[in-house]
């Protein structure tokens, strides 16, 4: 140990050390970023202004718009202002509140989407019961309880990587503080307790994704018995959107957790990580606007509100 000195700031990975490229990666995720804000907080307006979307579904999701502006809201802000400045320094405290944060909001979402997959599995295979199962207080309970599980798991692993000092190299390459690169550096007995969480969680993570197929497994099976053609298309329409979310958030969540941090390009490790970072968020109200007829009109009424004079002139 008298060999190393404790690290008390980590350094984020400069991606180009020409100053015109780093306005350009700074307007490039400032535009993405206000997109990504502008769907999400849309898809929230809607749901709350309309009353046709006043059920469980609409709430989980408007639950899930917060979680995805709050996840996004961690990561580029941060990179958008090193870009701009030149200064790519994180303070202990700063990279620690980073992971927590990714943390909550990706394992919070993810207990989300869980309790949305068996919202539409009640929706479909029990209809007559549907308003009863899913009860105003259950919905609630649901959420909160999503919300408290990515508290908790995120308090846990947060603790365990920052509970010992660091010692060695403090260059993170990638653009925010993320849990493969900071264990690079962490000591010997944080990585192997943190080994065991994350195998830990991904026993859990298994069990609800085994938990995921079989209800979309029975809700399929159901589909296929309804005996009208357009009852079908209105029953996958109601699940496809989650599913396709579903389906995007593991696949980010898979390369989060398999790729190899060892041997990759920083333009890799960019790249990489804008698929479980930036993606997800950005793309889940694209995937619902397109596959929702009721939250698409609904969007356009409040744009309607907000822009009467710009529409009226270019109707005229």
């Amino acid at each position: 140990m008298n060999n190393f000195s404790i690290i008390t700031e980590f350094l984020l990975m400069e991606f180009s050390s020409k100053w015109e490229l780093q306005v350009l990666h700074a307007v490039l995720f400032l535009m993405i970023y206000l997109a990504t804000l502008m769907g999400n907080l849309l898809t929230v307006a809607a749901i709350i202004t309309d009353p046709q979307l006043h059920c469980p579904m609409y709430f989980f999701l408007s639950n899930l718009s917060l979680l995805d502006i709050c996840a996004i809201s961690v990561t580029l802000p941060k990179f958008i202002v090193n870009s701009l400045s030149g200064i790519h320094s994180l303070s202990l405290l700063g990279c620690a509140a980073q992971i927590f944060f990714f943390d909550f909001f990706a394992s919070a979402e993810f207990a989300l989407l869980v309790a949305m997959s068996y919202d539409r599995f009640v929706a479909i295979c029990h209809p007559l019961h549907y308003g009863i199962i899913m009860s105003p207080v259950r919905c609630l309970w649901a959420a909160a309880g999503s919300w408290l599980s990515g508290f908790v798991y995120s308090a846990v692993h947060t603790y365990n990587m920052f509970r010992l000092p660091f010692y060695g190299s403090n260059l993170i390459h990638q653009f925010f503080c993320d849990i493969p690169h900071v264990l690079k550096v962490s000591t010997s007995d944080v990585f192997q307790t943190e080994f065991l969480l994350i195998v830990a969680s991904l026993g859990v993570m298994l069990f609800c994704f085994a938990f995921l197929i079989a209800s979309y497994a029975r809700i399929f099976s159901n589909i296929l018995k309804i005996p009208s053609e357009e009852g079908r298309y209105k029953a996958i329409s109601t699940c496809s959107p989650q599913l396709m979310i579903l389906i995007l958030f593991l696949i980010s969540i898979m390369i989060s957790v398999l790729r190899d941090t060892s041997d990759t390009s920083p333009i890799q490790n960019l790249l990489i990580a804008m698929i479980y970072t930036v993606l997800p968020p950005f793309m889940n109200p694209i995937i619902y606007s397109l596959r929702n007829q009721k939250v698409t009109v609904a969007m356009s009424q409040i744009i309607r509100r907000m822009f009467p004079p710009i529409l009226k002139n270019i109707k005229n």
